[in-house]
């Protein structure tokens, strides 16, 4: 069995067809996720089927950010299951400052949180960026957001400004029911590409279907 870096992202690999990432504390998952080992390496099988970005490079982004070293903001990191792949991803070396508006669920990030060492939970409203500027005291290189709300592209782009490093990238997954619910997705992720090229050029998009219905993935850079 082999290990096969990805041929355009950084720290993501391929073992049998499958997306993996280097286990950043081997012997431990965090969701249930299966473990492998090759060699003197073992990484951990990324679930397409819960993790919004891992399945946007099954469905072929043609951009990924997030990089050893990298510091991201994570709006809507719920119980870690897809940060922790961010968190193998950007090393010791990164950090992942992570809001979650639910306390209950934040809970459950926190123990991987201190085991990891490189991802800061913050209890928070990703709607009041204001809120946490005192703990995410530097720039960031990405923003990455994955809140279900109908006013998840302004919280998104409100927190962009305020923390994105200048030609900083974004990623944000769009729920197009969270939105609106009468819409027809397409019409959905149309309005969505219109708002965010006030701020960001856009270098890719993809629909998640059938990973994530109904939802939408775009990947944007600062202009």
């Amino acid at each position: 069995m082999k290990a096969k870096k990805h041929e355009k992202f950084e720290g993501i690999f391929l073992i049998n067809g499958k997306l993996a990432t280097l286990n950043l504390l081997p012997g431990e998952t965090v969701y249930g996720e299966e473990l492998v080992r090759v060699g003197e390496k073992e990484y951990r099988i990324w679930d397409l089927w819960r993790s919004k970005p891992a399945a946007a490079i099954k469905k072929g982004i043609k951009e990924f950010p997030i990089k050893k070293g990298a510091k991201v903001l994570y709006l809507g990191i719920a119980s870690g299951t897809t940060a922790s792949h961010f968190s193998d991803i950007v090393e010791k070396e990164g950090i992942i400052y992570g809001v979650e508006f639910s306390e209950r669920v934040l809970r459950e990030l926190i123990p991987i949180a201190e085991k990891r060492g490189n991802i800061i939970p913050i209890l928070g409203d990703a709607r009041k960026p204001e809120e946490y500027r005192n703990i995410v005291i530097e720039k960031v290189d990405v923003v990455y957001c994955d809140v279900a709300s109908p006013d998840e592209i302004e919280l998104f782009i409100r927190n962009s400004l305020e923390f994105l490093k200048p030609k900083g990238y974004g990623m944000i997954a769009i729920k197009s029911r969270s939105i609106d619910v009468l819409k027809k997705p397409e019409e959905i992720y149309k309005e969505a590409r219109k708002k965010l090229e006030n701020f960001f050029e856009i270098l890719d998009f993809v629909r998640l279907d059938p990973y994530d219905k109904d939802h939408g993935f775009f990947v944007l850079r600062v202009k």
